[in-house]
């Protein structure tokens, strides 16, 4: 067991878009748009950016990821959707938006360390749609499409302030097993926070069978 986080990269920002549900285009390859029982996972757009931006601005999720800064702006939110489709903070990063209206609930990621067998998750969703197992459920298709893809990953780790409890039932839920705790840097916050850090390995993924053992 390690006792000490060496990386410092939780929770990537995400976003929010209700109104017409939009249709993702399908040219990311190596990140796909991704379907389960509600949700739909799909590509930020330009049409999230004042969701995105209302939902973000709230120091109760800013404080709780790594690179959120707080107030959160409609600039930092077109920046965000930028960034993302210009692959510059990472590769896979999904707007989470229910299927039956499209409506933009939050971001989810997945980035990979330097050592290319191991991916980091994270994911953050709006405050007004806490408490439904959206978080869940999109870290469920999120690993699930990570692990039957890339055969060359054999861990996925996640990370949470050991304040955020909630957060902490959803890596529970995943089946990720405690590894150390450590600091990392708020920027919503400008220092240092105590973070808890858990991993996910192949193995353990392929025994779980169905992710309904987990709910």
């Amino acid at each position: 067991m390690q006792g000490e986080l060496l990386r410092a990269s939780q929770s990537r920002p995400p976003e929010e878009r209700p109104k017409e549900p939009l249709r993702p285009e399908r040219s990311r390859s190596d990140c796909p748009v991704l379907l389960s029982q509600r949700l739909v996972l799909r590509a930020p757009h330009e049409e999230d950016i004042d969701a995105l931006a209302h939902l973000a601005n709230n120091a109760n999720i800013a404080t709780m990821v790594s690179r959120m800064p707080h107030p959160y702006t409609a600039k930092d939110a077109a920046d965000f959707v930028r960034r993302a489709k210009a692959g510059e903070i990472g590769k896979c990063v999904y707007a989470i938006t229910r299927g039956d209206n499209g409506t933009f609930l939050g971001c989810c990621a997945l980035e990979p360390h330097q050592d290319e067998r191991t991916l980091e998750i994270g994911y953050w969703l709006g405050e007004p749609h806490w408490n439904r197992g959206y978080a869940t459920e999109a870290a469920h298709v999120l690993i699930d499409m990570a692990f039957r893809t890339r055969n060359q990953i054999d861990y996925i780790d996640a990370r949470c302030r050991v304040t955020n409890i909630p957060s902490k039932r959803v890596i529970q839920k995943c089946g990720f097993q405690f590894q150390g705790t450590g600091m990392i840097d708020c920027m919503a916050l400008g220092g240092m926070v105590a973070v808890e850090w858990f991993r996910l390995d192949r193995k353990t993924w392929m025994s779980l069978r169905s992710w309904g053992e987990l709910r």
